[in-house]
């Protein structure tokens, strides 16, 4: 059977058909961004500003902790307890001058030195601040001796050995002694004189 052509008319019309459906759904043109990458761009400027602050967050805490670490020497870094079982953190004495005394309950010297220690508390306590430091021994002994016979000034019990090791003692019966800006201007074995004088100049 032979195929006859069909009709200009209806080609035509089938060409015309074809075009419409084209139409009515154009392909985005150039230049235009569909919805997700609309989203997407939305999400990548959220976690840009998200990642900006916590940047900015970061740089301001790590610059007051440096403004912090430069306030306090690092001299008053340690912490012991007291004979009271509390907490004596080292930075309370930051601003002001202070005496240190390392003693153990069994030295004869320490004893001989408790009128002079306690002396000074009595007359500078109100602008040097006094600290006993007992070490060498276990805490109960420590905190025997210093409950018994030395009255008038915070002690710490440094059975452990660590407030030394800070200040770097390494027999009893001796001083630090720290101006208001932490600053050491006599250590050692120093005899009754040497560290009244020395505390008067701090009291001023």
């Amino acid at each position: 059977m032979t195929r006859r052509p069909l009709p200009a008319a209806l080609a035509l019309a089938t060409a015309l058909a074809l075009s419409g459906c084209a139409a009515d759904d154009p392909a985005p043109a150039a230049g235009t961004a569909t919805a997700d990458e609309m989203t997407s761009d939305t999400e990548d400027m959220a976690d840009e500003d998200m990642s900006e602050q916590d940047t900015m967050a970061d740089e301001d805490m790590s610059e007051q902790d440096t403004m912090a670490d430069e306030a306090v020497p690092a001299v008053y870094d340690f912490a012991a307890t007291t004979l009271d079982g509390e907490e004596f953190d080292g930075a309370s004495l930051a601003g002001s001058p202070a005496v240190l005394w390392f003693w153990a309950p069994w030295c004869p010297t320490c004893i001989m030195q408790i009128p002079a220690v306690t002396g000074l508390a009595e007359e500078y306590g109100d602008d040097v601040a006094v600290v006993g430091v007992g070490g060498l021994d276990d805490a109960s002994a420590i905190s025997e001796m210093a409950e018994e016979n030395i009255d008038g000034i915070t002690h710490l019990v440094d059975d452990a050995g660590e407030v030394w090791q800070h200040f770097g003692m390494t027999q009893q019966s001796t001083f630090v002694v720290l101006d208001a800006d932490g600053e050491i201007v006599a250590e050692g074995v120093l005899t009754e004189p040497e560290l009244e004088s020395a505390v008067a100049d701090l009291a001023g």
